[in-house]
């Protein structure tokens, strides 16, 4: 009998975010005090130089911690979203607003593939179909993929070596995935039915365009996917409004 998969681990540089992001949001570095140096750092995780100073950019590039030269990286503390993103991370029970966020990201996803189709690297091609990867044992598990698919359009996004694509998802946060939205007011309820094997072939796709360096086909793979979640949630809007008023 095979041996089950386990998910492959996550990159050592999002094990360093994670710790310290954690760290600054539950209060254990206050604004305005001051990082451990790289070396201590380096010392505590066990990692690269180089795994550490990605991670501090990418906590800079979400205004967590600033630099100062000569001096050192010091905390900012959490910011609290602008107005114009909190309509994405209000949760909401509303069909139309999901498909308005839905047609906002065409506008921005379809771009970051097709970018990162031109632009990623071997190691970043890799994190994609790790968390491809991942979903689908996930899926076969039939255990919640609302992490994994929130981390495949995250890594879609830090793939176009534009911070802006990634600053722009991390901003959202995990409610953009609009299941996460709905269950978060309606006790737990997914409004539609398991749509698992759908989604993880359209990752699948997305994928197989950015690792044969396919900017079109990416673009249009990633259309068809947030495309189809339109589709989906425009069809549970006409059969809500076909029921009868109790």
């Amino acid at each position: 009998m095979p041996r089950p998969r386990t998910p492959p681990p996550q990159p050592l540089r999002e094990v360093v975010i994670e710790t310290l992001r954690t760290q600054i949001i539950d209060g254990d570095y206050a604004p305005g005090d001051q990082l451990p140096t790289e070396p201590v750092l380096v010392a505590r995780f066990g990692y690269s130089r180089t795994v550490i100073r990605e991670a501090l950019a990418a906590l800079r590039a979400d205004r967590l911690i600033d630099s100062r030269h000569g001096v050192g990286v010091f905390v900012l503390g959490p910011t609290r979203p602008s107005a114009e993103l909190e309509v994405f991370s209000q949760a909401t029970d509303k069909i139309s607003d999901i498909i308005e966020e839905l047609e906002l990201r065409i506008g921005i996803e379809v771009e970051a593939a097709g970018l990162a189709a031109l632009r990623s690297s071997p190691a970043q091609e890799a994190e994609i179909q790790s968390l491809v990867d991942e979903f689908k044992i996930l899926v076969d598990r039939g255990e919640s993929t609302d992490e994994a698919d929130f981390r495949f359009h995250m890594a879609i996004a830090r793939a176009t070596n534009n911070g802006r694509f990634h600053a722009f998802l991390e901003h959202v946060g995990k409610r953009i995935i609009p299941r996460v939205k709905f269950r978060s007011v309606m006790g737990g309820i997914d409004p539609l039915p398991n749509r698992d094997h759908i989604l993880l072939q359209e990752h699948e796709e997305v994928a197989e365009a950015i690792s044969a360096r396919d900017a079109e086909q990416a673009r249009d793979a990633m259309r068809r996917h947030l495309q189809g979640g339109i589709k989906r949630y425009r069809a549970l809007m006409r059969s809500r409004s076909s029921e009868p008023a109790s």
